[in-house]
């Protein structure tokens, strides 16, 4: 009897793992650089965070999330979405004034696998929270791209669009109501059944991408306020060098969204989503699972989609030493251990096989330096690609870090 991966999940080995290191790595870099400490969230939440944080309209909430009942009979829901987590822990942490936050881990939708789309997926993010200022939104904003940009993704493109706030949303959101009615016989099922409760949805449906283009903009309804933000935005954005595309039917997939929206979208990804990543301002969602008006702002980068952006490429090597001994694997023990105490990655054969048996390790391995020891208490060959030296032992694990 055999196992497989249950349907749209997979397992992640070498070589493409090793991407997915590089990628992983360079975010924890990234989120640091920009000030972004880590947080830890639980991987299931109450059902009812959800509900009310993303919005018992959308899509993630009425069809893929994976929701289940405890053994106390409490419903519990597998995270689909990092956001809503972060800001009930900011607010059960009792902190005050802005606060940051970066995250990882794995996300859970029930959704049809298809290139780039899985069921587990996994997500990195930041969260600026209790700052309303537009600087947030475009420190945010920036750090994605860079780190996106750093990592390799090519063509990427930032769009950009703004969907206002409660003061200016539900004059747009009439006009969008009335727009829809008029076309209803156009629009699919689901949509139809948005009209009254959230025609916003109807715009991010794509059975009916065709028929909504002429549909009104909600920049053309902004109030001052919210025009004033926007337009700070895009001023940020220009002086940080950082280009962007308007794009007025963005409204991303969630409905907790004020102001500020972007995604980042790979152009040269060959799936049926070819957004890497997005987000946006959430001044509201703090309020909506019972806590106090905290405004912020933050995105979600799917490292699945980044890493399919990347493409076939030539895996780094993930050792920087392998040790060959020609006797036994106790007396290369003692230099292997010196060498990764002193910052190297190293490895060696744990199991006495042949010499020969364990070059072809050392070859498949990757390691650009091969350390060859001869024997307890003589001297070490050293082989950095073609150039060979001989090192006595005692000076071989600060030649080798001198080297490095």
């Amino acid at each position: 009897m055999s196992f497989q991966p249950p349907k749209g999940v997979d397992d992640i080995h070498l070589p493409e793992s090793g991407i997915w290191r590089r990628v992983l790595t360079a975010w924890e870099e990234w989120s640091e650089r920009f000030g972004y400490p880590l947080i830890i969230t639980p991987i299931f939440e109450s059902t009812e965070l959800f509900e009310r944080g993303v919005g018992d309209t959308t899509d993630v909430v009425t069809k893929q999330m994976y929701t289940f009942e405890d053994k106390g009979g409490r419903s519990i829901t597998l995270r689909p979405e990092g956001t809503a987590g972060v800001v009930r822990a900011f607010l059960d942490s009792g902190a005050q004034g802005a606060w940051k936050a970066a995250y990882s881990g794995p996300m859970f939708r029930y959704e049809r696998p298809q290139k780039g789309r899985n069921r587990q997926f996994y997500q990195v993010g930041v969260e600026y929270l209790d700052v309303e200022a537009p600087m947030a939104d475009i420190e945010v904003i920036e750090l994605g791209y860079r780190y996106i940009e750093d990592v390799g993704v090519e063509e990427l493109e930032l769009r950009i669009n703004s969907l206002g706030d409660a003061t200016c949303r539900p004059v747009y959101l009439e006009n969008l109501r009335q727009f829809f009615k008029d076309i209803e016989e156009d629009l699919c099922d689901d949509s139809v059944a948005l009209i009254d409760r959230n025609p916003l949805r109807i715009l991010d449906c794509k059975v009916c991408a065709d028929v909504v283009g002429d549909a009104p903009s909600m920049t053309d309804f902004l109030c001052n306020e919210c025009q004033a933000h926007y337009d700070a935005v895009k001023r940020g954005l220009d002086t940080v060098g950082i280009p962007f595309i308007e794009d007025k039917k963005l409204v991303r997939g969630l409905d907790y969204y004020t102001r500020t929206a972007f995604e980042y979208i790979g152009i040269g990804l060959d799936a049926a989503q070819n957004a890497v990543g997005g987000g946006g301002r959430y001044d509201g969602l703090a309020e909506s699972i019972g806590g106090r008006r905290a405004p912020g702002v933050g995105f979600a980068l799917g490292i699945d989609r980044i890493v399919l952006a990347l493409g076939e490429q030539p895996g780094e090597p993930e050792l920087d030493i392998y040790v060959v001994s020609e006797t036994t694997p106790a007396d290369a023990l003692p230099l292997v251990s010196a060498l990764r105490r002193g910052g190297l990655a190293v490895d060696f054969d744990a199991s006495g096989r042949s010499v020969k048996a364990q070059f072809k390790s050392a070859a498949k391995s990757g390691a650009p330096t091969t350390v060859i020891l001869h024997g307890q208490g003589q001297d070490v060959s050293v082989r950095i690609e073609d150039d060979r030296h001989e090192i006595p032992l005692q000076e071989v694990v600060n030649w080798l870090i001198s080297h490095k």
